[in-house]
Order: C-alpha cells, then sequence, then structure tokens
C-alpha cells in the first residue's frame, strides 16, 4: 500500500522540514540554550557531590557520572547541528529531553545509591530516544547518515541494556554494567560505529555545521566557568569572617578570570574557523571538540571543588586528596586545552601549555616532599594559569592583529 504525502502528516517532506538548511550557517537557538540549562544545575551537582566524597572511591563514580553526562549533552549538540530546534517537533523533542535531563541530574548524587534506576532509565530515554528521532527524520534525506544513525541506534540500544541493567542491580554489578556501558559509548565513534551487515561510518559522511558544534561547546565551557563563579561567590558569602577569606576569593576568581582568558582569548575562536574551513568537519569535530572539550569541561569542574576547598579550609595543611584536586584541576584545564588547540590549528602543543604543566608537575613533587596550606597551593595554582594566560596573550599579539585585519575577530 503506497502513502500519499498530502494524505499523511509525517510522510517523507513533513520530516524533511525538521532537518537545518545548509543554504546559511546554523546557528545557535534560544531554545537549545533553555535546554543547556539543566546542564547547570548538572555541574553543581557533580562538583558539590565530589566535594562531598574526596575519596578515591567518590571521585571514580564522579568521573563516570561526569562521562556520561558530557555524551548526553554532546550527543544532542551533535543532532541539533542537523535538525531544525524551530520547528515544533524538534523544540517538543529538546523539551522533553530537558525534562529527562532534569531527571537525571536529580538523581546524579545518589545514583550509585538507591537513584540508579532513576538515573539511567533518564540516561537511556535521552539517547535512544533522541537517537531514535533523529533517524526518524531523516528518512532518505541523506542516505549515508540514515545509515550513520542506524548503526548509532545499535551501539546506544545495545549500551542502553547495560545502564538499565546497572540501574536494576546493586553494589558493584551496578558500577561494572555502568563501566561496560560508557565503554561503549565512547569506543562507538573512535570505531566509526561498526554494526555487522551495516559496515561503519565515515566522517566524510557526518556534513556538519562546523562553527555550531564550535559554539555549543563554547557554551557548555561557560557554562561550567558560571558554576564555578557561583561556587566562588556563595563561599565566599559563608567565610567572610575568615581571616584568609579575601585572598581566597580573589586567588578563585583570578582563576577563573585566567581560564577564560586560556579558551576564549583566541583558541575558541581559532577553532571554529579551523573547522568551518576544514576539509573533514566531521572528523575535526569528533576529536576536537567530542572528546578534548571533556578533559577542559573536567578540568573546570574539578578547580570549581579546589575552589571550594580553598576558600573553606585557607588555613588547612593540604592532605593529598586535597592536594590532587587543586592541582588536577588546572593541569586538567590546561592538557585539554593544548590538545584542542594543537588539533584544530594543526601546529605542536602550545608552549605556553607545556609550560604550565611541567610547573603544575614541579609543585605536586614539591607538595609531596613538604605539605603547604591549602590557601598557598591555591595561590600557586592560580599564578601558574595566569602566567600561560599572559604568556599565550603575548606570544600570539601577531596573529591577533592579523585576524582583526582580515575581519575574522
Amino acid at each position: 500500500m503506497s502513502i500519499h504525502a498530502s494524505a499523511n502528516p509525517v510522510s517523507l517532506p513533513a520530516r524533511r522540514s525538521l532537518l537545518r538548511s545548509r543554504a546559511a550557517g546554523a546557528h545557535v537557538t534560544n531554545i537549545e540554550l533553555f535546554f543547556d540549562l539543566v546542564f547547570v544545575y548538572a555541574v553543581t551537582q557533580l562538583s558539590h557531590t565530589l566535594l562531598h566524597g574526596l575519596n578515591l572511591v567518590s571521585a571514580s563514580q564522579v568521573l563516570l557520572l561526569f562521562l556520561a553526562v558530557w555524551w548526553v549533552w554532546v550527543f544532542t549538540s551533535w543532532v541539533t547541528n542537523w535538525l531544525d530546534p524551530e520547528r515544533p517537533l524538534v523544540r517538543l523533542l529538546l523539551l522533553m529531553l530537558t525534562l529527562a535531563g532534569l531527571l537525571l541530574s536529580i538523581a546524579l548524587p545518589d545514583a550509585f545509591a538507591g537513584r540508579g534506576l532513576l538515573f539511567a532509565g533518564a540516561y537511556v530515554f535521552m539517547q535512544v530516544g533522541r537517537t531514535l528521532f533523529m533517524l526518524w527524520a531523516l528518512g532518505d534525506a541523506a542516505p549515508a547518515n540514515t545509515r550513520n544513525f542506524q548503526r548509532i541506534t545499535v551501539w546506544l540500544a545495545t549500551s542502553g541494556v547495560l545502564w538499565l541493567a546497572g540501574g536494576w542491580l546493586d553494589g558493584q554489578w551496578r558500577a561494572w554494567c555502568w563501566i561496560v556501558a560508557l565503554t561503549l559509548e565512547y569506543i562507538g565513534p573512535a570505531l566509526a560505529f561498526p554494526v555487522p551487515g551495516l559496515g561503519r561510518s565515515s566522517t566524510a559522511d557526518w556534513d556538519i555545521d562546523g562553527g555550531h558544534l564550535a559554539e555549543r561547546c563554547s557554551q557548555f565551557v561557560i557554562i561550567a566557568l558560571g558554576e564555578s563563579v557561583l561556587v566562588t561567590g556563595s563561599s565566599f558569602a559563608d567565610t567572610l569572617s575568615q581571616p584568609q577569606a579575601l585572598l581566597a576569593f580573589v586567588s578563585a576568581f583570578v582563576g577563573s578570570v585566567a581560564m577564560w582568558w586560556i579558551y576564549f582569548d583566541l583558541g575558541a575562536e581559532r577553532g571554529s574557523v579551523a573547522i568551518r574551513h576544514a576539509s573533514d568537519p566531521g572528523r575535526t569535530a569528533r576529536i576536537a571538540y567530542t572528546y578534548l572539550h571533556l578533559l577542559i569541561v573536567a578540568g573546570i569542574i574539578v578547580s570549581a571543588v579546589a575552589d571550594e576547598l580553598t576558600l573553606h579550609d585557607a588555613s588547612q595543611h593540604a592532605d593529598a586528596i586535597g592536594s590532587a584536586v587543586l592541582i588536577g584541576g588546572p593541569a586538567l584545564y590546561l592538557l585539554g586545552n593544548a590538545w584542542f588547540k594543537k588539533t584544530v590549528n594543526s601546529t605542536n602543543l602550545p608552549l605556553s601549555h607545556l609550560v604550565g604543566m611541567g610547573l603544575l608537575a614541579a609543585l605536586a613533587v614539591a607538595v609531596a616532599w613538604k605539605p603547604l596550606s591549602v590557601l598557598a597551593l591555591g595561590l600557586a595554582t592560580t599564578l601558574v594559569l595566569a602566567l600561560v594566560a599572559l604568556w599565550e596573550t603575548i606570544s600570539l599579539r601577531h596573529l591577533r592583529r592579523k585576524l582583526q585585519e582580515s575581519s575574522v575577530l
């Protein structure tokens, strides 16, 4: 039986209308920003969970949850690169994902306790439901991408079984199910989603608008930095009476500014320009924005925890875990930025970032030999970040002038 477009509102022409036009660049829409609000809450939940459980087990659990949160967000950003969020059906999809994301965020602190099934259910609904919608919306408008999402559906459905099984089980069984599920999801894009009978995908088939994905990832960095600023402000309000509170507050704020400067002064815009002109934007997006940006965001979240430690325990000596947080956050951030800039600009790792990571490594050795106070260690890491920001600003001043003259900036 044939189905005519005039008789069926969900026929192929209607589905094609859900896709963005490639005639002009894809712009970030207000509904996408509304969706992001849930992840402000998610980042806050993750940082507070880590802060209140500074031990190896808790840190491992928070790492797994962060990787899941990042993955569901970045996969949604990929999908909205193709879908048109101004269409009512796509808006409805994003609103449903926002509701599921809120439930997921609520479950984060107790995901390894009594809310495992809520977390897993919300996560699987977002991953599989969004992918099925995308598969339906594509139809035969882009056959290569349709096959790509068929493969993705198989991978996410397989991992989804493990997520749900882990949510139903307890203890180590939950942890192992989720570790295997997350591993499957992370290696999927790297392996190009191979599926028997369907082959594997090619980044050449991922006809994305690179500028849109670059802007979306920049916005998540802002979300994480915003959470860091909120932590700084609320913690300072609680510690105003402490004698070292003002110095700790200034240190935390300067550190956040330095992080912003390292990424946004030139790095974000250069990355956006590079992916717009890339011969294979799908490959660049997979490496630079899907994988490497998680290091950048993780560094900000850990640094936010470090700032809160500095403001509340400024005079205490930093123990091994506290030192790892204080030094590890900036180190993750510099590592992520260094590899991101190398990837998008096809250059060597920035010398300023390498020196900064070297100074942090030396600081870790020094602290192992003679412990410092939390405040002193926080000040030292802030100085390292400020040094890297200043170094890069000076070393790239000629590039900035060139970009300004060419009206790129």
